[in-house]
Formats: structure tokens, C-alpha cells, sequence
């Protein structure tokens, strides 16, 4: 697993010649209503072992959760079902809020 900044997402999202992450943000529903990053792919933590065939191992996957903790976890179970690209949000939702998007609530 590979840990990514919120500024360096945000330059690898506006980057045309690179190809674009699925963004997987495996937070709750309540914390999708809160705060959000668009197109970002919802499935949360806990349906992920169910759910991970739903997603291209092939397929640059960026976890999103609120600080980070939970998007490395997922991250890691990833890799070990064989994703080869597999990125973690460093700081979560709250440091793409702080960092790159202000329009983006904190909570």
C-alpha cells in the first residue's frame, strides 16, 4: 500500500495523461452526507470483504475514509486479495477538506 496526499490526489485527479483512480471512500453513509469528494465510489468499511469483486484489480484504487486509519486498513485487505494499485488517502477526507477543498466540511 502506498499512501497518498490530499494535494497530490488533487493533481493526479487534474492530470489528464495519468489514468484516474477509482476513489473508494469506505466511510458510512451519515459521514457520505457530510462531507464528500465527487464521483467517489461508496462502499464502507465493513462490505468491503463482500463487496471487493465489485472493483478492478487493475484499476488504481485510492481509499478515502476520515482520517486515514480505516481507508489503510481496507487498503491493505485490497493488496492481499491481489490489487496491484492500491493508494491510501493520508489524512482522510478531513486533510483533502484542510488542504485542497474548503467547500468541504470538517467534522
Amino acid at each position: 500500500m502506498q499512501n497518498v496526499t490530499a494535494p497530490d490526489l488533487a493533481q493526479w485527479l487534474a492530470d489528464d495523461a495519468r489514468p484516474s483512480p477509482v476513489l473508494l471512500d469506505v466511510r458510512e453513509p451519515w459521514e457520505l452526507a457530510t462531507a464528500a469528494i465527487g464521483g467517489a465510489v461508496s462502499i464502507p468499511m465493513r462490505e468491503i470483504p463482500a463487496r471487493s469483486e465489485e472493483l478492478d484489480d487493475e484499476t488504481p484504487i485510492v481509499c478515502i475514509c476520515h482520517h486515514g486509519a480505516r481507508s489503510a486498513n481496507v487498503a491493505m485487505f485490497l493488496e492481499s486479495r491481489g490489487f496491484k494499485q492500491v493508494f491510501n488517502l493520508q489524512g482522510g477526507i478531513d486533510a483533502w477538506s484542510r488542504q485542497v477543498d474548503p467547500a468541504v466540511p470538517t467534522y
